[in-house]
């Protein structure tokens, strides 16, 4: 067989599972779609994005740049790389920092800086899992460092935090880390007292590590450094975090009612990975965008800040990792945006800071399954709608949704309207709605379409929107 002058023109990449999620719609009436808002600069936002490992090169900011501010959220957390800013002893150079910084502030996006890792020339490590410096020639190299990234960043970062996941290595015993902490906390302040400062970047959320680095902390009276205890919840199903998050909590304020917690990276990937967090388990883009609206709704049920890992996929030494809300190639350059990118940026859009959660109470349902009910409310404590969906199993890839019966206490609506988060799509919900329904402050449903992610009932008039069919 001969392919002489055939032609073989390859298509332009595209994503089959949005596709998918456009087609698999709930069956109400469209009646319009969101209107989302890029970032504005101003960092009036709940959300955070991952834009790390720039520090090594795992991606090439300036290929995705654009689509940061695009995604609506206010904040964006990097890495400082002090092996790629002092590659000779007391020489600093900038400039491969200030093009991410400058360029997340073009964008709208207000970085922040996670101060982490070695740097060899001073025979320590600069990667993940690096251990914590106990030479005190190499702290005060760190000390001069840290003031001199203060120094020059003073005014174009948000906030700043101390080390990445140095409870990873078992070698990094609490008492390095405190001492490093205190130290670094101490410079930071010294060039800018009013700076923000998080703490630990722990992997996971182990109390006793934290406890036995708080305790330092307070013996030396110094918790008045810290402002957030940040941590890392990669949790299978997202909705299981919950009670070790509060364990958190209770017991870093239990150390200062000032200081509280903040979700500082996680996220899903989206294929089977053999390596880095949540390893093992059978992922996908259906599964991913799931698990990461999850992840926000109970941050934001929670009240605590959330950033979301990450914005690309990472060309780590050993593999391309697939956390990106962005899917990349191997020449670190845009192939297509997951649905995870049009997911997180529609709940960045819907859980402004302008939205409170309240607690609502589900009177009964007609379901075998476990549902979270999360109630919003407005500046002014008036309910205007609340988040549903299917809590008790981890992700799955099933586009169809069950139709359930149910009732929602406290939740009084005038126009209620359905908003499936993912698509950005906004459905009539008067087919759905019983016959009076919508009295005594509650909401009586029948055959309500509710899945394994978030969906929003609100009020029309608190949803910006763009009216008509996509």
């Amino acid at each position: 067989m001969s392919f002489t002058g055939m032609s073989f023109a390859q298509k332009k990449p595209y994503s089959v599972t949005w596709q998918q999620f456009n087609v698999h719609t709930p069956p109400l009436l469209q009646i319009g779609e969101l209107a989302t808002k890029p970032a504005d600069g101003t960092g009036n936002s709940r959300w955070s994005v991952g834009c790390e490992t720039l520090d090594r090169d795992y991606a090439d900011f300036s290929k995705y740049k654009q689509y940061v501010g695009e995604l609506g959220v206010g904040y964006a957390r990097i890495q400082s790389g002090w092996a790629k800013c002092e590659q000779e002893k007391g020489k600093y150079d900038f400039a491969w920092l200030d093009k991410i910084v400058d360029g997340l502030n073009e964008e709208g996006v207000r970085p922040w800086m996670c101060l982490c890792y070695g740097n060899p020339i001073y025979g320590v490590d600069r990667n993940l899992g690096a251990g914590l410096f106990i030479k005190e020639e190499v702290m005060k190299a760190w000390c001069k460092y840290v003031r001199e990234t203060v120094k020059h960043y003073k005014g174009r970062i948000a906030m700043w935090e101390i080390w990445n996941e140095p409870n990873l290595r078992s070698k990094n015993n609490p008492e390095y880390y405190a001492e490093m902490l205190i130290r670094t906390a101490e410079e930071i302040r010294k060039i800018d007292n009013e700076a923000v400062i998080l703490a630990f970047g722990l992997s996971g959320m182990p109390l006793g590590w934290t406890k036995s680095v708080m305790d330092i902390v307070k013996e030396r009276k110094k918790l008045h450094l810290i402002n957030y205890v940040s941590y890392h919840p990669y949790y299978p199903n997202p909705d299981t975090a919950t009670t070790d998050i509060l364990a958190l909590r209770k017991l870093v304020k239990s150390y200062s009612e000032k200081i509280d917690i903040f979700q500082g990276e996680t996220g899903c990937p989206s294929i089977l990975e053999y390596g880095h967090a949540m390893n093992h388990w059978e992922w996908s883009e259906y599964k991913q965008v799931k698990w990461d609206l999850r992840r926000m709704a109970n941050d934001f049920n929670l009240v605590i800040p959330s950033s979301i890992f990450t914005m690309v996929d990472l060309q780590y030494e050993n593999m391309l990792q697939s956390f990106g809300l962005i899917r990349m190639n191997l020449r670190k350059s845009v192939v297509y945006k997951r649905p995870a990118f049009y997911g997180v940026r529609h709940m960045a859009n819907l859980l402004t800071t302008e939205v409170f959660p309240k607690e609502l109470t589900l009177e009964s349902s007609y379901s075998d399954r476990e549902i979270s009910l999360v109630g919003l409310a407005d500046k002014n404590g008036k309910t205007i709608g609340a988040m549903l969906w299917f809590s008790d199993q981890i992700p799955t890839d099933q586009l169809e949704r069950e139709l359930v019966s149910l009732t929602i206490d406290g939740l009084s609506l005038k126009e209620a309207v359905y908003v499936e988060p993912i698509t950005g799509r906004m459905y009539d919900l008067s087919c759905v709605i019983l016959r009076g329904g919508m009295s005594g402050g509650k909401i009586r449903f029948s055959r309500l379409p509710l899945w394994d992610s978030p969906i929003f009932i609100m009020e029309k008039s608190c949803v910006p929107f763009k009216p008509g069919k996509e």
